[in-house]
């Protein structure tokens, strides 16, 4: 089997969700995040874009129905032994065939979680399951109870997550070598991925966010490419990615002479950033890092041109995004621990004067505070 780690973490993460189950009073957890299935199995595949759910009951009987195309790779990648087929053909329902398995399992009548809110279940396939388990279980919503396990890493992940970032440092090394007047928004790109690919690196869970001009303040990814000018902008979204595990990076460099109010916005980002930092510790709330990025914006005069929400935590995400939760928004109560991984972004599009600055980069929490994972400086870097 090609598993990440040893079998007794996967066994200790097991247990953590049963205790989880046995305080919500669940007998069972019907997990169809992709993230959930690979941290307790290690199970590693895009097959979630079809049906499939993983079943684990307060006994410890673990089960995943899937398709056909996902048996080796179930096989091959996880610390699963029971892996049961839905058939592909005319009017096929996997809900029933899920329901069947439920039921061999001794799930009937039972109180079970379901991970309602993912992208592994559709609204389509989330209504035949509900149609094919009604009278047969009780289901309550349990999307959270494996993310808020999974938000708090084990050593062997903080292992995975140094190591993304020792890649995502040499992405930002390669992007930074790419970039001068007249180089190609492309050619940026591929540097960056040969960097983390040839380092042993994986695909992130989404794609890496690229615009210069005015899509420099763009806060996503889009198609196209255009060649920087002599006096530019260039923002960089991206992550160093390894097993999964994400330590993502941002910032915008600019090209030729930096304007006045670009030097403005990265003093106030790097201001923002650093008044983060100093709230990032455990027992402190993310709504709290939250207001800290936002006190030192509106200092600024800078209130209209921040984002509502600037961070989010970060573990092994699966596509279409590698955001994962608690995210730093105002009034999130949710509190900090140690061992959590967080990025921090300042991202400031000031679009009046077309100007866009951003910074942000990971961090460990540790016992004392905030340890940043980049070991770039945060100066504002001009080609």
């Amino acid at each position: 089997m090609a598993l990440h780690f040893e079998a007794r973490e996967y066994k200790a993460r097991q247990r953590a969700v049963r205790r989880e189950l046995e305080a919500a009073g669940l007998d069972g957890l019907l997990m169809f995040r992709q993230e959930s299935m690979y941290y307790l199995t290690g199970y590693d595949s895009f097959g979630f874009c079809f049906f499939q759910c993983l079943y684990l009951d307060s006994d410890g009987k673990l089960a995943l129905l899937t398709r056909s195309a996902d048996l080796r790779q179930a096989q091959h990648t996880s610390t699963l032994a029971d892996i049961r087929i839905w058939t592909d053909e005319a009017g096929a329902d996997p809900a029933l065939q899920l329901r069947d398995m439920l039921d061999s399992l001794g799930a009937s009548g039972k109180r079970l979680g379901i991970e309602t809110n993912s992208y592994g279940l559709t609204h389509f396939n989330g209504k035949r399951v509900e149609a094919a388990l009604k009278g047969f279980a009780r289901l309550e919503d349990a999307s959270d109870l494996v993310n808020t396990l999974r938000a708090v890493k084990s050593p062997a992940e903080l292992r995975y997550v140094r190591k993304a970032a020792r890649l995502g440092d040499l992405a930002l090394k390669a992007g930074i070598a790419a970039t001068h007047a007249g180089g190609d928004e492309g050619a940026i790109l591929a540097a960056q991925h040969a960097a983390i690919f040839s380092g042993g690196g994986d695909y992130p869970a989404n794609e890496f966010i690229i615009g210069s001009g005015r899509d420099a303040l763009l806060c996503r990814y889009k198609a196209g490419r255009r060649k920087l000018s002599k006096r530019d902008q260039l923002t960089l979204e991206f992550a160093g990615v390894y097993r999964h595990y994400h330590a993502a990076f941002m910032c915008t460099l600019i090209i030729g002479a930096p304007k006045k109010r670009h030097i403005a916005l990265h003093a106030a980002a790097a201001e923002a950033l650093a008044a983060c930092e100093a709230v990032m510790k455990p027992g402190r709330t993310a709504g709290e890092v939250f207001d800290a990025h936002a006190q030192v914006m509106d200092a600024h005069g800078l209130g209209d041109h921040k984002l509502n929400a600037c961070g989010y935590s970060l573990g092994a995400k699966f596509t279409p995004s590698w955001m994962d939760s608690p995210m730093f928004y105002r009034g999130n109560p949710f509190v900090l621990k140690r061992n959590m991984v967080m990025f921090a972004h300042m991202i400031l599009m000031d679009s009046a004067s077309g100007c866009a600055m951003t910074l942000g980069r990971s961090y460990i929490i540790g016992a004392r505070g905030a340890e940043p994972l980049s070991k770039y400086p945060l100066n504002l870097i001009v080609r």
